[in-house]
């Protein structure tokens, strides 16, 4: 310390002395300012924190607010104190003032998009209320905003000019300011659309083919949805494009509690034929359809016997039909599964008849909307409706395959009295 008074004096006829010593003095007290600001300041503030039994304050100092903060203090001395180091010519001054000043701007500014960040994490914590929802569309538009502001504001101050000046020049790039930022500006209509009209959620399931998309939502953002696919991949899709392009979304599926079954069995129309009343007697063992039988069989002697009573041809006859009988079986199962939704849409159809056959079509909804569950519950029941679709006489309509024609040409073979060729 001795050495140092001692050589001040020295220094005295050295050119240039007292403005070197002031900015090494100015240096040393912005780096002064910024270790108490960061190694004492700080130190108290988080174990102030910690101690407090609040959330919030441990998410600001999670991501970093206070820190980013801290980095104004030194450029506010310095800022401050240039104008008092001797022999600095005034541009100079103005200058390191002006950058100082810009500096503080774009501290500031990263400052507050942590703070959003930290806004959107304590969103998050309340998971029902995230997902239904979402706020991180609106957090970015903020944060963009912000930097534009701080943009504006740091060119002003690094040019020594007013901000209106360089907002009132913006005016003439309006259009180019529209055209860069145009699919921010429709993302941002179509965030506020989807939230507010409840279209769309994190979690949700939707399907939109056009882009190749079939999964979970599971970040919606500004400018991109992104959906995981069931088979893991990722699909970004522009945020505008779920307003100007259709997409389906199952939440009501999922929410309903009841998943749709919509199949058809296609019956061979050669088996569909009229059931003689032995048969009809023997499907009366079947408990499911016994009183469907009987009820069946009142109806028509009441009414065949009309027919007789005026004379009219036995071909006017009623009759009962195997594939009558099998759709009001089936009916019957389907109302007695304790699997399926009995306060939903329930029936059994017939489709008008093709080339493939007659489609039989069973709807109905299970009650549960889990896809592996509803996919055991659903080939459970069409496996039970072909094992008992003989018990009618029916058959299943089925295209001819290798081993039919191989048969077929073995029965030709053998009626030719020639060797069986299999």
């Amino acid at each position: 310390m001795q050495r140092l008074t001692d050589a001040i004096p020295a220094l005295a006829g050295v050119p240039y002395a007292d403005t070197l010593l002031a900015l090494l003095a100015l240096i040393l007290g912005a780096a002064l300012a910024s270790w108490i600001t960061r190694r004492v300041l700080l130190r108290i503030v988080r174990k102030l924190v910690q101690a407090s039994p609040m959330h919030w304050d441990d998410a600001l100092l999670a991501s970093g607010v206070l820190s980013r903060l801290a980095h104004v203090v030194p450029a506010l001395v310095i800022s401050s104190g240039i104008a008092f180091v001797p022999g600095l010519p005034e541009a100079t001054v103005l200058v390191v003032r002006n950058v100082a000043h810009a500096y503080m701007v774009l501290t500031v500014a990263l400052a507050l998009g942590n703070l959003f960040n930290a806004l959107g994490d304590l969103y998050a914590r309340d998971a029902d209320r995230a997902r239904t929802r979402p706020i991180k569309g609106y957090l970015q538009v903020a944060k963009l905003v912000v930097f534009l502001i701080a943009a504006v504001l740091a060119i002003a101050a690094l040019i020594d000019r007013s901000p209106l000046i360089l907002l009132s020049g913006l005016g003439a790039m309006t259009a180019v300011l529209l055209l860069v930022f145009k699919d921010t500006i429709l993302s941002l209509v179509a965030s506020v659309q989807l939230s507010g009209n409840d279209m769309l959620r994190v979690g949700d399931w939707i399907e939109m083919p056009a882009l190749d998309a079939d999964g979970d939502v599971i970040d919606i953002a500004l400018n991109t949805v992104k959906v995981q696919n069931w088979d893991k991949t990722i699909t970004t899709i522009p945020t505008y494009r779920l307003i100007s392009e259709s997409f389906k979304n199952w939440r009501g599926m999922e929410e309903s509690g009841g998943r749709r079954i919509k199949r058809a069995l296609l019956i061979d129309q050669s088996s569909v034929r009229f059931l003689e009343p032995a048969e009809r007697d023997a499907l009366r063992r079947i408990a499911l359809i016994d009183g469907y039988l009987d009820a069946k069989r009142r109806e028509l002697e009441e009414w065949n016997a009309q027919l007789e009573a005026a004379g009219k041809d036995p071909v006017n006859t009623r009759r009962v039909t195997n594939l009558g009988t099998f759709r009001a079986y089936v009916e019957a199962y389907l109302r007695a599964h304790p699997q399926i939704r009995q306060d939903m849409t329930l029936m059994v159809r017939q489709l008008e008849p093709g080339a493939t056959g007659v489609p039989l079509q069973v709807y109905c909804f299970t009650a549960t909307t889990a896809w592996t569950v509803y996919e055991g519950i659903q080939s459970d029941i069409f496996d039970h409706l072909l094992a008992v679709l003989p018990e009618f006489g029916l058959r299943l309509f089925q295209a001819p395959g290798g081993a039919d024609v191989t048969a077929a040409l073995a029965r030709l073979q053998a009626q030719d009295g020639q060797p069986d060729a299999t």
